[in-house]
């Protein structure tokens, strides 16, 4: 298999460097991209000293798609896998993208696991049904495309900050793609404490939400349904906290209006989104849209 892996970076030099190390090991054959930046924490010093990364890509404004992007212009494999600086790849992971791609699907993901004093989690994947499509899901720092289809989708979309792969995924399901579960390419973090998931803030995720499922559906019923659901579970969740003493009352109903105001400039910008790119890949801002992400590039190849 002919396989680049794009790594986006952002001040975590000791994560990477293990990261790195189990690639080295795992998939020496790999065409390695680390999309770095703006960091500065010593991280391009330390990749400059491997021999092990075929491009670093330095970047001045990063967010997460166009960091992802800036990989895909620059690798040169048929399969393109993206991976989280945080995780490290198993002895199978090259070998599972191998017999998925060739058997099941043109995109496949695995577990993004945590492991703590040698206990692991699990994870399973995770489908919607909306607007009579049924999408899944898949894990933003594990998964690998065949190039054919990052390319026909145009890359990811660099309006979102967040959100992108759920995009990618609705998108997907447009253009007739499936996405394939495969628990041997399986990556893991090793860690000491139990962390939350912190919700993105309210105008981010919420804007976000809106703008991809109005890109991709339109204006209809079902995803006004969605987003009527979702913002009213929030805020119950919001108004318990409220009824514990733990928030004013105040907070509430700012967190309420900073939600509609973003849900409507969600739903403005996936209509002229949807109106720009009339194509099922939907991405006016995607791969193609610009050329100057990238401050500086070393290329050892």
């Amino acid at each position: 298999m002919d396989l680049s892996v794009v790594i986006p970076t952002l001040n975590a030099r000791d994560e990477l460097c293990e990261c790195l190390d189990a690639l080295q090991t795992n998939a020496p054959d790999a065409e390695v991209i680390v999309v770095n930046g703006p960091s500065a924490d010593g991280t391009t010093g330390m990749i400059q000293e491997r021999d092990d990364v075929a491009v670093l890509v330095e970047l001045a404004d990063r967010t997460i798609n166009a960091a992802r992007n800036a990989g895909i212009d620059r690798a040169t494999g048929e399969t393109i896998a993206f991976l989280d600086h945080r995780y490290t790849i198993s002895s199978e992971w090259t070998t599972a993208i191998t017999h998925s791609l060739e058997t099941d699907a043109s995109v496949v993901t695995g577990p993004k696991l945590a492991r703590m004093h040698g206990e692991q989690s699990t994870e399973s994947p995770e489908q919607r049904t909306i607007a009579g499509r049924t999408v899944t899901f898949f894990e933003s720092g594990n998964v690998a495309f065949d190039r054919e289809v990052l390319d026909e989708l145009d890359g990811f979309d660099e309006y979102l900050e967040i959100g992108g792969s759920r995009d990618v995924a609705h998108r997907l399901v447009s253009i007739g793609q499936s996405v394939a579960w495969n628990t041997e390419m399986s990556v893991i973090k090793e860690t000491s404490t139990n962390r939350k998931r912190h919700d993105a803030a309210w105008d981010r995720k919420y804007q976000s939400l809106a703008y991809r499922l109005v890109k991709n559906y339109n204006l209809r019923p079902a995803v006004i349904a969605r987003l009527v659901r979702h913002a009213t579970q929030d805020g119950y969740g919001e108004l318990t906290e409220v009824g514990r003493g733990k928030k004013p009352i105040s907070a509430w109903v700012k967190n309420g209006f900073r939600v509609l105001s973003n849900i409507g400039i969600g739903c403005k910008d996936g209509l002229l989104s949807r109106r720009r790119d009339r194509t099922p890949r939907r991405n006016p801002q995607g791969r193609s849209a610009r050329s100057d992400r990238a401050v500086t590039v070393y290329d050892w190849r």
